[in-house]
């Protein structure tokens, strides 16, 4: 007798809890061989409602953290990610977003020093920028 596999069906990671979609839909995962790999959750307009008000919550601790803090977050990511490569994705997707990972890691203490500074006006005024995180960003993809 042939067994049918169980496919894992994900939930949203929203303020730091996985969550089912407020819809209850799913789309099916297929691989490259269009073989059904898992479930994933669509998420619905409150769901990424929800998403933004997590995010926004978090912004403020997220940017009183020091930079030097910010980037071994983001390289403890990438490690975490390497760690499941087998399990995730495709190799040369995978390896991409942890080369993103770790370029971001490395900018998150040299950004003041390189985009900082006073900036040449005419006189007696004095013109200087300091990047600062500004808000939240939200990217909803279409379907393709």
């Amino acid at each position: 007798m042939t067994r049918l596999g169980v496919r894992k069906t994900y939930k949203l990671y929203v303020g730091g809890a996985f969550v089912r979609s407020e819809s209850g839909r799913y789309d099916r995962a297929l691989s490259a061989d269009d073989e059904h790999v898992a479930n994933v959750p669509r998420a619905s307009r409150k769901d990424v409602r929800d998403a933004m008000s997590a995010a926004r919550k978090a912004a403020g601790p997220w940017a009183a953290r020091t930079a030097y803090n910010r980037g071994q977050i983001l390289y403890r990511a990438a490690e975490a990610l390497e760690s499941r490569a087998d399990a995730l994705a495709e190799p040369d997707e995978l390896a991409a977003a942890v080369d993103v990972l770790v370029h971001y890691a490395g900018w998150t203490d040299k950004l003041p020093a390189v985009l900082g500074g006073v900036n040449p006006v005419a006189m007696p005024f004095l013109s200087f920028s300091l990047p600062e995180p500004t808000g939240v960003v939200g990217v909803v993809a279409p379907d393709e």
